[in-house]
């Protein structure tokens, strides 16, 4: 409709308020319930409501000395009233308000699909005073460091860190993932995700206006801003398709009634409805009700488009590039393998409880390190449900290990590094144990007693659970060439790819020649990267779409990515794709039905002198039907795994 401004309540009360005069008006004029006289009056008054927008984007058109839509309308329903058909005039002038409210109306259900969201955060917190006094304050005021109390059942307040109690809690507002996760001290939580079973205490991280769910509504209101390109390309048509328009209608009617000398109110009359059927309403708007729907629909499913242009980017996608650490795997190491050796010989052993034993000496050096293997450790001698040694003085060499005394023993965990010295006192056996693990990508760990051997730990990065169906599925979908960037050793990289079926594979990177990588592959393909945004965030700025991953916390990913998957579920790049596809396929639905319309409208005034108020109804039916046609953009799709 070319109504460039959503007016809301207002709009819909003008429509009802013209419909009912226009009906009035019609009643006086055809029946003799009322006076015949009063019939203009009333359809004065549909005319005023009717136009009255219409009226307003046409002056502020005008005045850029620019013809739009609404011009063409106004014109055409002044013409009718010039000609005595008030009726066909405020009939057009009711049922064009009346697109333009439930065009609004449409718009406003995609947004609403977002700002449901904002509705799930709460606007009070219970802060937690430093003397244990409670109160509800606004958000608002909420500052960082201060603890707020959040109870089962609740939404979140705020962005936070859990710093006492434990639960589990459904993210799937911020991060479309399905199951709820669980939070114990130390782990972040969301605005607006529902706290499930325990009562928390969280330190703020963040004021409410940073919060994450804050930036999902901010970019999902400037993605609907965005344009796409087919909708750019339409924006430009509309100003100089309306001006062809205009000056066809001129000679419309100028040619029959004043060369062929044609009886001039039939000839109005024909141009008029050629006025009305030529807008292009439908086509206008046919991209518009489309993409934002898109928009609406991967926010609720945990995808977060940056504007209009990139739903359309990723229908060309041939090429895909993955980062590792974070996106291919979780980024955590686990427990893979644990040999113990006999400690006489020093060959393999596989009693378990020589295995418990070293598990216990190496949980119990690691029990207060910070490392992210001594984490992994710690997890493995949980699940085994074992006790660690107590240790007495434990000294840490960083990037080594550490070295403890355990009933009067010297015992220690570390890496190769750590036991230079006394490796030429070692079977043979365990350093060629040792190398083969490494050649499979897993980094080892020895545990030694009295600079004997016990045993080794392997640790590895393991793939995310759905990550070989994400690449199956997408290579069904038609993506070329997969491809993996790591900044990771060759053995860790090759043994994933392949273990997923990768095509192609760049170890021991670094972020800028990630960047070269991505370039390179640009020239023969249109490429998605597919980072976790942290030191990605430079291959995301250089490839033709970026995509982040489980963005849910980190802002650098939010701001230079192009499409932002909220959670660290990849079996969303299908849904990603399937939906642009989709849209794009809607998109092509809605531009060529209203040509078609149009074109067929137009062949009816000329072939068969087509009523206005028929053009009327063709025109504006049109319309609607594009956008409820965009507005099935809005459910949730299912993709085959």
């Amino acid at each position: 409709m070319g109504h460039s401004h959503s007016h809301g309540p207002q709009e819909t009360w003008l429509t009802v308020a013209c419909a009912v005069s226009l009906t009035v008006g019609a009643v006086a004029q055809y029946t003799a319930l009322l006076p015949a006289q009063v019939a203009i009056l009333f359809y004065l008054i549909s005319y005023g409501t009717g136009g009255y927008h219409g009226f307003i984007e046409t002056l502020y058109h005008l005045r850029n000395l620019e013809f739009n839509i609404d011009f063409l309308m106004i014109s055409a329903a002044i013409g009718a009233a010039i000609l005595g058909q008030w009726v066909e005039g405020a009939i057009l002038l009711f049922l064009f308000s009346l697109s333009g409210s439930l065009e609004s109306y449409a718009l406003g259900k995609s947004r609403t699909a977002i700002h449901s969201l904002l509705k799930l955060r709460p606007s009070k917190g219970l802060l937690k005073h430093p003397d244990g006094r409670e109160e509800f304050v606004p958000i608002e005021q909420l500052e960082v460091g201060q603890v707020v109390i959040v109870k089962p059942g609740e939404h979140i307040p705020i962005d936070g860190k859990v710093i006492s109690g434990q639960t589990t809690v459904d993210q799937a507002t911020i991060t479309g993932e399905s199951v709820p996760v669980s939070k114990e001290p130390g782990d972040s939580v969301f605005a607006a995700t529902l706290n499930e079973n325990g009562a928390i205490e969280i330190e703020v991280t963040k004021p409410a206006k940073d919060t994450t769910v804050a930036k999902i509504i901010e970019l999902v209101e400037s993605a609907q801003k965005n344009k796409a390109k087919t909708q750019r390309f339409l924006d430009t048509f509309e100003p100089r398709y309306a001006i062809t328009v205009v000056v066809s209608v001129i000679l419309l009617i100028l040619i029959p009634w004043l060369l062929l000398g044609h009886d001039f109110d039939s000839t109005f009359y024909r141009a008029m409805t050629v006025l009305v059927v030529a807008s292009p309403c439908a086509l206008i708007i046919s991209t518009p009700a489309s993409i934002i729907s898109a928009i609406a629909n991967g926010a609720k499913n945990g995808i977060l488009f940056k504007g209009g242009a990139h739903v359309e980017q990723t229908v060309g996608i041939d090429t895909i590039a993955f980062d590792k650490t974070g996106t291919l795997t979780p980024g955590t190491p686990k427990v893979t393998d644990i040999f113990s050796l006999d400690k006489t010989n020093g060959q393999p052993d596989s009693d378990p409880d020589t295995q418990n034993y070293v598990m216990r000496i190496a949980a119990g050096c690691e029990i207060y390190s910070e490392h992210h293997l001594a984490e992994a450790i710690l997890e493995k001698a949980g699940e085994m449900k074992i006790d660690p040694f107590k240790m007495n003085d434990m000294q840490a060499s960083p990037g080594k290990g550490v070295v403890a005394d355990w009933n009067g023993k010297m015992v220690a965990v570390g890496n190769q590094k750590m036991f230079e010295d006394s490796l030429k006192g070692w079977n043979s056996g365990v350093l060629k144990q040792a190398e083969a693990l490494r050649k499979e990508g897993k980094t080892v760990v020895f545990v030694v007693e009295e600079n004997r051997p016990v045993g080794l730990i392997a640790l590895a990065d393991e793939v995310r659970p759905r990550a070989k169906q994400t690449i199956s599925a997408l290579r069904k979908m038609g993506i070329k060439k997969i491809v993996m960037l790591t900044g990771d050793n060759r053995g860790v990289a090759d043994a994933i790819a392949a273990e997923l079926g990768i095509d192609e594979v760049h170890a021991d990177l670094l972020p800028e020649e990630k960047v070269k990588i991505v370039e390179k592959l640009k020239t023969k393909g249109t490429v998605a990267m597919v980072g976790d945004g942290v030191n990605d965030a430079p291959a995301l700025a250089v490839s033709d779409l970026g995509i982040a991953m489980g963005a849910a916390g980190t802002d650098v990913a939010l701001e230079t990515a192009d499409v932002v998957l909220m959670g660290d579920d990849l079996t969303k790049l299908p849904y990603l794709l399937w939906l642009s596809r989709k849209s794009r396929r809607v998109v092509w639905q809605n531009i060529i039905f209203s040509m078609g319309v149009i074109m067929m409208l137009l062949a009816g005034v000329f072939l068969i002198d087509l009523p206005l108020t028929a053009g009327v109804i063709g025109h504006e039916g049109s319309t609607l039907l594009v956008v409820l046609n965009g507005l099935r953009l809005l459910k949730r799709g299912e993709i085959p795994l």
